[in-house]
């Protein structure tokens, strides 16, 4: 999937989100660098994101290679998702439901919908209104869109399960934060909430903070 510049400067976010809540800055100081990236278009970004949904590890990396291979080894056209055999899509592993969710993916772009650079000029809240149409992509799927794809630097998932776990460890919450506790606990990181989220979904992988 081809990376790009970054539209947002990183080391800024960094330093606003180091300033802006302590318990962030603690985070930050262990985890290091902001080192997102932007990668693909949206039309292959979301393809990947369904193909993967309850998916994970061996199997996905499997299934997602057979998939590949019915087009060559390469992520299909927009044109070849929409005409993908049932029975083929099916052959590879994907469940009959998934597979009328990929093709969904592929009509809403052969039809022109929804299309690529459309949703890079778009504002957030568009995307999300746009993207949600297709079948089988909903909140959780635009938000990651949102940060990984189009590199919007002002998302905050509250549907991530990830970043609600870790947002009660880090704030000492009782239970699991609903998304006005979230939205409130992350006020004070805008412009720049992807970054606190990519910051707690990194918090895992240093020593416990």
């Amino acid at each position: 999937m081809r990376r790009r510049p970054f539209p947002y400067d990183a080391e800024a976010a960094r330093a606003h989100l180091m300033q802006a809540d302590p318990v962030m800055r603690g985070i930050v100081k262990r985890v290091g660098p902001y080192t997102i990236e932007a990668r693909g278009e949206p039309y292959e970004a979301l393809l990947r994101s369904v193909l993967y949904q309850q998916l994970a590890g061996a199997a996905a990396a499997a299934i997602e290679r057979r998939f590949l291979a019915l087009f060559g080894d390469r992520i299909p056209r927009p044109q070849e998702m929409a005409a993908a055999a049932d029975e083929d899509l099916r052959a590879a592993g994907l469940s009959r439901q998934k597979a009328s969710y990929l093709r969904s993916i592929g009509e809403h772009f052969v039809s022109g919908e929804i299309d690529n650079r459309a949703l890079r000029r778009a504002s957030d809240e568009e995307v999300i209104a746009e993207v949600t149409r297709i079948k089988g992509v909903g909140r959780w799927t635009a938000d990651m869109l949102l940060i990984f794809c189009l590199g919007r630097p002002d998302v905050l998932p509250v549907g991530d399960l990830g970043v609600r776990n870790a947002m009660q460890q880090a704030y000492r919450l009782d239970d699991p934060p609903d998304a006005a506790t979230m939205e409130r606990i992350a006020e004070c990181w805008r412009p720049y909430r992807s970054a606190g989220t990519w910051y707690l979904w990194r918090r895992g992988d240093v020593v416990t903070l």
